[in-house]
């Protein structure tokens, strides 16, 4: 099955929609590193620009030039299990009796595989093994006997997983979230236009005013006839069942999603991780940059020195999200470096936002060890990831996942640590204003969309 993690730029009715989702992209590059794309629409045609690699890598003055249009969708992703290639890069394209359509996707279906199939005996033909391309065809066949809401309605009834979406469809343009809102999608607004991100961040940058969250279930419809918005009837749950790991890891800190400031969140987790477990040692450490802003707060609740003694090469990606062990491995060797002063002889307290597979981390304290740590302790500001994620984040197997298949005590002795603790559930939820309303699967294992023949 198709995993990724995206992020997803939408802007309406502006004079400069393409080089207004360049920028929107960029501030969300962090989302996905592998490809980029943009497909304005000119009233009469899509004009596209879809290539692997980063943002500004991607895109040229020239491509911005030529992207002519009042209306654009961009996309930014990396691939977890699909191959990154160019025939995978969205947003995805079709034409279709008459319409341009466009869909750009971020999360992940759990009936794929059944869709897929059920799709290809009525002589659907794939072009991709990405499950975006499962909306499409869905979409398309339901344009047959409906209008574009109807269609899309239609679509979302026999979809079932975590799927945040912006659709154009001639001169229309549609945002909508999951009925759980597992990953989050933002209106904004610039210059009257409605703009559409993952994150608020991108608004900032375009000196957008944010609005809202589309809310779960919410089907957000932009044309020639104005805005609307609805839910989608006879699919919203109780309750939303957001993803609690963009607050912990994935989102930017200076991003306000699920109707939460990430950097408030992460400040949080680290005070109430200081509740928990307070080492007596000489000095916090963050490894940056995920791991600051949760270091800062279990710094200011301990009441120890806080000192950046590990400097990040900001110019190295994500160890986290790249395709490959090997280039993960070697990301972790050159993306941070030690202030050898700082270290010698000192009692040293990591504190990071995660350990997925342990190996970013056994890396990192053995060369803290070299370098003559006295002590070293590790604080983490999350639960331990336990199970797998069926939605869209780059831990599949739970064979992978270090807390899945050892003790707490065993982690501390494979990682060569003085002690670990990882924050609880209880003080997880205790950091972030909505706690009913997130999904903790991968902590707890109990998922909010059953996964039948899923990975475990």
């Amino acid at each position: 099955m198709i995993r990724h993690y995206c992020g997803l730029m939408g802007i309406y009715d502006h004079e400069e929609a393409a080089r207004l989702t360049y920028f929107g992209l960029y501030a969300q590059q962090h989302r996905g590193q592998e490809s980029a794309g943009i497909v304005t629409y000119d009233g009469t045609r899509l004009h596209e620009c879809r290539k692997m690699g980063l943002v500004p890598d991607v895109f040229s003055e020239a491509d911005l030039q030529r992207l002519t249009g009042r209306t654009a969708v961009g996309h930014v992703r990396y691939s977890t299990t699909g191959a990154s290639l160019t025939h995978n890069v969205p947003p995805f394209i079709a034409q279709y009796h008459g319409h341009n359509i466009v869909i750009a996707h971020n999360g992940n279906l759990v009936n794929t595989a059944e869709l897929r199939d059920a799709l290809e005996a009525e002589g659907a033909i794939f072009q991709s093994d990405n499950d975006t391309e499962v909306f499409m065809h869905l979409l398309v066949r339901a344009l047959r006997a409906h209008d574009l809401p109807d269609a899309v309605r239609d679509m979302c009834r026999r979809v079932r997983g975590a799927y945040s979406l912006i659709i154009m469809c001639d001169g229309t343009l549609i945002a909508l979230r999951d009925p759980f809102g597992i990953h989050p999608l933002a209106l904004g607004r610039l210059d009257g236009s409605p703009v559409f991100a993952s994150e608020t961040c991108a608004f900032d940058l375009l000196e957008a005013e944010y609005e809202r969250s589309i809310e779960p279930g919410e089907m957000y419809v932009v044309d020639a006839n104005g805005e609307h918005s609805e839910k989608l009837a006879g699919l919203i749950p109780d309750k939303p069942k957001q993803c609690i790991f963009e607050l912990i890891y994935f989102a930017r800190p200076d991003s306000y999603i699920f109707n939460e400031q990430v950097y408030v969140c992460r400040k949080q987790m680290g005070w109430q991780l200081a509740h928990e477990s307070a080492p007596d040692v000489d000095f916090v450490l963050p490894f940056p940059d995920s791991g600051v802003y949760s270091a800062v707060g279990f710094a200011q609740c301990a009441e120890l020195p806080y000192e950046h003694a590990m400097i990040r090469n900001h110019y190295v990606g994500r160890t986290f999200i790249q395709p490959s062990q090997n280039m993960r491995n070697f990301g972790v060797r050159v993306k941070i470096n030690p202030v050898r002063a700082m270290i010698d002889g000192k009692r040293i307290c990591i504190v990071d936002d995660s350990i997925v597979r342990g190996t970013t981390m056994t890396t990192r304290v053995k060369k803290l060890r070299e370098l003559g740590a006295k002590e070293v302790h590790i604080r983490i500001s999350c639960p331990p990831i336990k199970h797998p994620c069926h939605y869209g984040i780059d831990f599949a197997r739970r064979e992978h996942l270090i807390a899945a298949n050892h003790s707490v005590e065993e982690i501390r002795e494979i990682l060569g640590v003085d002690s670990l603790h990882y924050l609880s559930v209880e003080g997880l939820l205790r950091s972030v204003m909505h706690s009913r309303h997130y999904c903790l699967a991968c902590f707890t294992g109990e998922y909010p969309v059953p996964c039948e023949g899923c990975i475990r």
